[in-house]
C-alpha cells in the first residue's frame, strides 16, 4: 500500500485491498473517492490536508480488517430477465450452462466498488469467480439501458444506451441515475446488489 500525494487537498492511497480501506477510513471527516485499485481521500482545504494524511497513515497502519460482508439494510434488489445477446457465449467462455450461468449471477451479492463512465454506472465486484469473462472483441455501437453485462471480474448495468463492450446477460427495468430523487444514484459505493431472476 501506498500513500500518494494528489493536488492540494487530497492523499491517493494505492491498495488491493479497496473495500477495507473504504471501511477502515469510513469515519474520516475527508471525501473518499473509491476506483479499482485506489482511494482518492480529499480533505475540505489546503491546511487541513496535513492532519488528514497523517490520520490515514495512522489508520491504515496497522492490518486491514476482512473485505466487508453483505448488510441487508444496504443492499438493492435488482430483478432481471436473462435473454442478453451474448448469454450462450458467456456460458461457452465459463463453462457452464446458460442456466448455470445465471445461478452464478444470482449465487451471491455483488459490491457496488465505484462509480463509472456514464452517471448512475457502478462497477459491482465480488460475484462469482467463474464468471470472470474477457470483453467482447468488437464492441457494440449501442447497448440498450438497462443491459446487465460481465466485463472480467466486473459486473455492471448500463443506465442510459451508450457504446459498450461487455458480454450482456441480461436487462432489467431498473432506474439508476434518476435526478428527481436523493441521491440520483441508485447504487452507491460500498452498498450491495442482489440479481433476482424474472420469469
Amino acid at each position: 500500500m501506498r500513500l500518494l500525494p494528489c493536488g492540494e487537498t487530497a492523499v491517493l492511497v494505492e491498495t488491493d485491498a479497496v473495500p477495507s480501506v473504504v471501511a477502515v477510513l469510513a469515519g474520516l471527516d475527508a471525501e473518499l473517492v473509491p476506483a479499482a485499485r485506489t482511494v482518492l481521500v480529499r480533505a475540505a482545504s489546503p491546511a487541513d490536508l496535513p492532519a488528514v494524511r497523517a490520520r490515514v497513515a495512522e489508520l491504515l497502519a496497522g492490518p486491514l480488517p476482512p473485505a466487508p460482508v453483505a448488510d441487508p439494510a444496504q443492499t438493492v434488489v435488482i430483478g432481471v430477465r436473462y435473454d442478453g445477446e451474448d448469454l450462450a457465449e458467456v456460458a461457452a467462455l465459463t463453462g457452464l450452462t446458460a442456466a448455470e450461468v445465471v445461478a452464478a449471477h444470482t449465487g451471491r451479492p455483488w459490491r457496488v466498488a465505484f462509480g463509472g463512465f456514464a452517471p448512475g454506472f457502478a462497477y459491482l465486484d465480488g460475484g462469482d469467480p467463474r464468471l470472470v469473462v474477457p470483453r467482447r472483441a468488437d464492441p457494440r455501437t449501442v447497448v440498450p439501458a438497462g443491459a446487465v453485462g460481465l466485463a472480467g471480474s466486473w459486473s455492471g448495468i448500463y443506465p442510459r444506451p451508450s457504446p459498450g463492450g461487455w458480454q450482456l446477460i441480461g436487462r432489467t427495468d431498473a432506474v439508476l441515475w434518476d435526478l428527481g430523487r436523493t441521491p440520483p444514484a441508485l447504487l452507491r459505493p460500498g452498498w450491495w446488489v442482489q440479481f433476482e431472476e424474472l420469469p
